[in-house]
């Protein structure tokens, strides 16, 4: 394939048409760092509102640009990430944004780069995933294409509670009755059964070693009592099995993060993983449990497949209906971590504002997406197209880690959203495909909420049919008569809100 070059005849009519717009700042000062160090995707920094930028920095710019368009990065063409301003540079990110010749042009790689269509309908069928055990011989990921786990965790359980011990059953049977099992699958779909408990080492990753000792120990207290509230403020609560079987969700976590690691060494399309586990995890602080969840599940994945598997980057979709706050807190402050989380705004636990962003060398690296109540399909496909994708491409993770919660459905008790078994089909779809395009296809679900037994069944299910490339059947369970319309305005100005936020930190190079 031919390389694209940027000629000095191109930049020279860029800069004649761009100069009557700048004026000469103070000291023409300015520095370059390398391009790809941003976490942000540069069509976010689009449409700001700026002030005039200096001539001379302009034109550094365009020498710059040209550099890079003859390197190999596939991203050559974005050179305003990689610039840590010193004056306004958003009127000519504006122009530049919109002149496609310029800011679009990209270096070609040695292999032509198929342009990836995500799922613009949700109930559109996906080509998606894999499936093994850890311990399975390599010949079985080149068929397998889910790989799951179950951990019920039957004993931890609170009569009348909604993160009740039948939520995983119901899964199972779901799964089982409609034939996505490996009974009816084949070698399409594997069960992983023989997985070990995380160890405590693994758990003190990311929470303190104080509140895993605490909790063990107070297993003796559950023993006598039967039932326990572990939390001060809200409740969670804990019975005699509780610790182990939390050791039990989470190692069956990290199981299916090595069986997909393992996979994609040596298949082109490897497994995707989902964890059928309970407790939940996205809730529970570095410091202690909260919001029905006792360990960090995604967390502690995230870090073992740093620590094991040598994995830096991972990125974290979090589409439960109420904030991970949990995985925030653990990685607020680490930029190789990425967390984006689409939640119902206004909801427990109160979290995830926009302006919740990051700290020290993790700003820009949370990316929270409040909601607005009512919002559905519509909502989650602008999403995702709008921020999610471009957030992942530009932040190039290793692997792709999805805190999977489905009470956003708008037949679950605990929220206010409209989202539908096709919604959750789109998203399946949708994250498989940007996993295979971003990271070699390594992608692991945990699931989370999701407190109407019916419908809960359902959408895992769908999203079984999504990553088998089955078509949806949604239609079949879904009534369009219950939904309501979206609010479509209030989402697209949160959208800007979002876009407006991180604008003003690329200007003060908080994120570059």
């Amino acid at each position: 394939m031919k390389r694209h070059r940027w000629t000095e005849n191109a930049s020279d009519r860029v800069l004649n048409t761009a100069q009557k717009n700048w004026v000469v700042g103070p000291r023409n000062r300015f520095r370059l760092r390398s391009s790809g160090s941003a976490s942000l995707p540069p069509r976010l920094i689009s449409g700001a509102q700026c002030i005039n930028y200096s001539f001379p920095l302009l034109k550094a710019l365009l020498m710059e640009f040209r550099i890079l368009q003859q390197s190999s990065s596939c991203y050559a063409g974005n050179v305003f990430c990689s610039v840590q301003p010193r004056f306004g540079i958003w009127k000519f990110l504006s122009w530049a944004s919109s002149n496609t010749t310029f800011l679009q042009k990209r270096c070609s790689r040695n292999e032509p780069r198929r342009k990836t269509h995500y799922r613009s309908e949700v109930n559109r069928a996906a080509v998606l995933c894999s499936s093994s055990s850890s311990d399975s011989p390599l010949k079985l990921y080149d068929n397998v294409k889910i790989i799951y786990s179950v951990a019920a965790a039957t004993g931890h359980n609170q009569e009348s509670h909604p993160e009740s011990h039948l939520r995983v059953p119901a899964i199972a049977n779901a799964l089982e009755n409609m034939e996505l099992t490996p009974k009816f699958q084949g070698s399409n779909v594997f069960e992983l059964q023989n997985y070990k408990p995380a160890s405590v080492d693994d758990i003190v990753s990311v929470h303190s070693k104080s509140y895993v000792t605490g909790l063990e120990k107070a297993m003796d207290r559950a023993s006598q009592d039967g039932l326990i509230l572990i939390e001060g403020s809200g409740p969670t609560y804990a019975t005699a099995s509780t610790f182990n079987e939390s050791l039990v969700a989470a190692g069956a976590g990290i199981s299916l993060v090595d069986s997909v690691v393992k996979a994609s060494k040596t298949y082109k399309n490897p497994p995707i993983g989902f964890a059928l586990i309970r407790p939940p995890g996205h809730h529970a602080v570095p410091k202690g449990p909260m919001g029905f969840c006792v360990f960090g599940n995604v967390a502690i994945a995230a870090r073992y497949a740093q620590r094991v598997h040598g994995l830096k980057r991972v990125f974290i979709i979090d589409f439960d209906a109420h904030h991970g706050n949990g995985t925030s807190d653990a990685f607020y402050d680490d930029s190789d971590i990425f967390f984006l989380s689409t939640h119902q705004d206004g909801s427990y636990p109160g979290t995830g504002k926009i302006d919740e962003v990051g700290r020290g060398d993790g700003v820009g690296t949370t990316l929270n997406i409040p909601l607005p109540g009512g919002s559905g399909d519509y909502a989650m496909k602008m999403v995702f197209d709008e921020v999610i994708v471009p957030c992942a491409q530009r932040f190039k993770p290793d692997i792709i880690l999805v805190s999977a919660g489905y009470d956003g459905h708008v037949l679950d008790p605990l929220a206010s959203l409209q989202f539908t078994t096709g919604t959750y089909y789109m998203l399946a779809s949708n994250i498989k495909q940007l996993a295979m395009d971003l990271c070699e296809g390594r992608c692991v679900f945990f699931l989370e909420g999701g407190y109407n037994l019916e419908s809960l069944s359902y959408s895992v299910a769908d999203s079984f049919r999504a990553f088998l490339g089955e078509r949806s059947l949604a239609s079949e369970f879904d009534n369009p008569a219950i939904l309501y319309e979206e609010p479509s305005r209030k989402l697209k100005q949160v959208i800007q809100k979002i876009i407006n936020m991180y604008n003003l930190m690329l200007w003060f190079g908080r994120i570059l």
